[in-house]
């Protein structure tokens, strides 16, 4: 009996059955708490001019961030897509946040690395937002790396970091100690400034972007954690190395109508 439930648990329909049910228990939260935004005047801005730009968070704040996207009344049809991972963590993921009306695009291994940034910049240029998480799988935490720099200077646009945080909350001992919310907490949405990476950028200056963008999410999850009274979850050790992708292809790419 264990063995077909362990068996049935991996199959199509139970993962389906799982991720809904996922979905409704963050709508749960989010309706049961007690939530503040600060600091989206740039992100509510560019949503009312429909400007697309680059949202940025850790991957252990991913579960709630689909609800810091709350475009102002008018400019409800701003759309998002969302870089997930090829594996079979990421397509779980894809399939809970597309009960929020969120599409994905998959990417983030070496073979789809290229492919997956020709279709987000296409997604730019053709008016919509991208959310990613620079400290994809496998990590380490709180780590950015190139790909977010990289994509802001070949499609031209801005990042902009947010972060949450949730009095009432577990954090699980996963490699991004993800942060798992639960009902009738007070929470915080945190945005940052926009970080914009010239067209002409070198090596040394998209490095200079990861690391902006690296120190801006850790200090925005520190501050939320602050506020909610927990103290701050630690970055991972650094990698020995972070070198920016090879990813030149799209710049030659022409305009999306």
């Amino acid at each position: 009996m264990l063995r077909r439930l362990k068996q049935w648990s991996k199959g199509e329909q139970a993962q389906r059955w799982a991720c809904w049910l996922g979905a409704q228990y963050l709508r749960l939260v989010y309706a049961t708490g007690r939530f503040t935004v600060e600091g989206d005047a740039d992100a509510r801005r560019m949503w009312r001019e429909k400007k697309p730009f680059i949202l940025c968070f850790w991957h252990g704040r991913l579960l709630m961030m689909p609800f810091a996207w709350n475009p102002p009344s008018g400019a409800k049809e701003a759309p998002i897509h969302m870089l997930i991972s090829a594996h079979h963590d990421g397509k779980l993921i894809a399939r809970a946040v597309s009960h929020f009306g969120i599409d994905t695009i998959a990417g983030s291994d070496n073979r789809n690395t290229l492919s997956a940034m020709r279709s987000l910049v296409r997604t730019v240029r053709g008016g919509g937002c991208i959310g990613i998480t620079p400290d994809s799988p496998p990590g380490p935490r709180m780590r950015a790396k190139p790909g977010v720099a990289m994509l802001a200077r070949l499609a031209q646009v801005p990042v902009i970091p947010a972060s949450y945080s949730i009095t009432r909350r577990t954090v699980l001992n996963s490699w991004d100690r993800l942060l798992v919310p639960k009902p009738f907490g007070r929470g915080v949405f945190l945005w940052g400034a926009p970080i914009a990476v010239a067209a002409d950028a070198d090596e040394a200056a998209i490095d200079r972007a990861r690391l902006q963008v690296e120190a801006a999410l850790t200090q925005l999850s520190a501050e939320a954690d602050r506020r909610c009274g927990h103290p701050a979850i630690e970055p991972g050790p650094p990698p020995a190395e972070i070198a920016p992708p090879v990813a030149e292809g799209p710049a030659t790419e022409g305009r999306a109508a």
